[in-house]
């Protein structure tokens, strides 16, 4: 299907089932039940899944197949959001515009680290990459560039949003005021009820899961590709590489700048989903972000990067909101010392504690699943085709017993 093998085809498939399926997989519970708090399918987490599964995925391109660790990837995470907002205030709340610039920016910044930033290899790349998106996340902070030229660009600490007052070139009145594609608002959302059970489907969401899958189908061409052969190769042995005379440099500068315009993308849904961009989004911390999506999810494996980010984004958003009254009713069952001590005891590790849970799940990951969640995964299948394929030879057995003339 679409030119991929058989694995490839499934693998998408996959990815497009939980793509456009997530508004029921994410609300097993009732609405009105205690376990109601795990569910996930509301609109703004939905689409975070989405947004972040592209920047995983755009991040993996570049540190699963060339083994470059960049740790300044949320730079143009948030050049792209930057990007989009302008395009909001200069044009009108299509979103379509503003992703083409975003991906375009991004290209650019991404051409200019990259090609410094790839000089060096192992840890000094890492280093480099990451000062130059402290550097950037330092000029959209302080609205360096904007104090220069006279007019705010990243509007500082207050984020850039979109006024009344600017120009909107294309706007009209009767086109919303909120972004939207073509008319069409990104917040409308659909609920529907079904007995206990409530299903949110939102057009932005859809509109991301859209152009998730696109960008995996991109992905796995990428990884198939002789272009993606190379880079494995860079990743074997580069210094090999380089004695036979092969010049690695474009290679990995070309995968660098794809990596960022993926996040440029992913910065540009965030603000088309919400029309402000902060410096925040710029800040080590969400490139150190990515990093644990990739290697949760398995780093350098297709699927790897959205299962880690998804992973993410789930704890961080479900794990993050349970308090001491969420955890009150939990063990209310339970003698009034024995709740108070099972409060005390779980307290830690949720609400604002919720990156020790984190922490631990990670640590856990990496002992017992090298390879990340994916590798859980096949040994999971291994294990239940093992068992299956012992079933059938005990069938055999017992059938040559039967009949054993049938040798």
């Amino acid at each position: 299907m679409l030119g991929l093998k058989k694995h490839d085809t499934q693998l998408l498939i996959i990815v497009i089932c939980l793509a456009l399926f997530a508004p029921f997989l994410l609300n097993p519970f009732p609405a009105g039940s205690a376990m109601a708090q795990f569910n996930a399918g509301y609109p703004d987490l939905m689409q975070r899944f989405a947004i972040f599964g592209i920047f995983a995925i755009g991040f993996n391109l570049l540190f699963g197949l060339t083994g470059y660790l960049s740790f300044g990837h949320a730079a143009f995470l948030g050049i792209g959001s930057y990007s989009a907002v302008w395009m909001f205030k200069l044009l009108g709340y299509n979103i379509i515009p503003g992703m083409i610039l975003s991906v375009i920016v991004s290209a650019f910044f991404a051409l200019l680290i990259g090609y410094i930033s790839l000089r060096r290899s192992g840890i000094y790349f890492s280093i480099l990459t990451l000062a130059f998106a402290q550097m950037l996340f330092a000029i959209a902070y302080s609205d360096l560039i904007g104090r220069f030229v006279g007019t705010p660009i990243t509007n500082g600490e207050t984020g850039l949003q979109v006024y009344t007052s600017d120009p909107q070139f294309f706007h009209s009145a009767a086109k919303p005021d909120i972004p939207h594609l073509f008319g069409q608002k990104m917040q409308s959302t659909y609920t529907l009820d079904v007995g206990a059970w409530s299903f949110d489907f939102n057009f932005g969401y859809y509109f991301c899961a859209l152009v998730l899958i696109g960008m995996f189908y991109l992905a796995i061409r990428i990884f198939r590709s002789p272009f993606g052969l190379m880079l494995r190769a860079v990743k074997s042995n580069q210094q090999r590489m380089n004695y036979t005379g092969l010049n690695t440099k474009p290679y990995t500068l070309a995968v660098f700048v794809i990596s960022g315009m993926y996040a440029g993308l992913a910065g540009g849904l965030m603000a088309s989903m919400d029309p402000l961009s902060g410096a925040e989004r710029m800040q080590w911390t969400a490139s150190g972000e990515v990093v644990l999506m990739t290697i949760l999810g398995g780093a350098g494996t297709l699927i790897g990067p959205v299962l880690g980010a998804g992973f993410i984004k789930y704890f961080e958003n479900i794990f993050a909101k349970i308090n001491d009254n969420v955890l009150h009713s939990w063990f209310s069952f339970l003698p009034d010392g024995i709740e108070d001590f099972m409060v005390t005891l779980v307290h830690p590790f949720v609400g604002k504690g919720w990156h020790l849970t984190l922490g631990l799940l990670f640590m856990m990951v990496v002992i017992f699943l090298p390879g990340g969640l994916v590798q859980g995964a096949e040994k999971l299948a291994a294990t239940f085709r093992r068992k299956d394929g012992k079933s059938d030879d005990a069938e055999a057995k017992a059938a040559k017993q039967r009949n054993p003339a049938a040798e």
